[in-house]
């Protein structure tokens, strides 16, 4: 199992709006990262920045599933207007953050 950790943005006066959307989280969705094996996923904010953290196994297999996901397109083209997102053109996925420190 491997971890992995993004950065993105909110934009500004959009805080609560975003935490609405995820506390409403559209159930095709949690289903569709779930099948993509992707796990223990968490998002935290401070001020307008985002830290997204979750494990998998096989990242480049979830980011194709991901990609193949109707729920993942509808969710990314509802969320892009109350966020800043930076994505890595090879991947067409959040940058990933690289790890720096690990303690069990």
């Amino acid at each position: 199992m491997a971890n992995y950790a993004w950065v993105l943005g909110v934009r500004p006066g959009y805080e609560d709006e975003y935490k609405k959307r995820h506390d409403e989280i559209w159930p095709e969705m949690t289903r569709d990262l779930r099948a993509a094996g992707i796990r223990n996923y968490n998002i935290f904010r401070h001020g307008l920045t985002l830290f997204g953290y979750f494990e998998c196994d096989d990242l480049p297999a979830a980011i194709e599933a991901m990609g193949k996901s109707e729920a993942n397109k509808r969710w990314g083209e509802w969320m892009a207007p109350i966020m800043v997102i930076d994505t890595d053109p090879a991947t067409k996925f959040p940058y990933l953050l690289p790890l720096m420190f690990h303690q069990d």
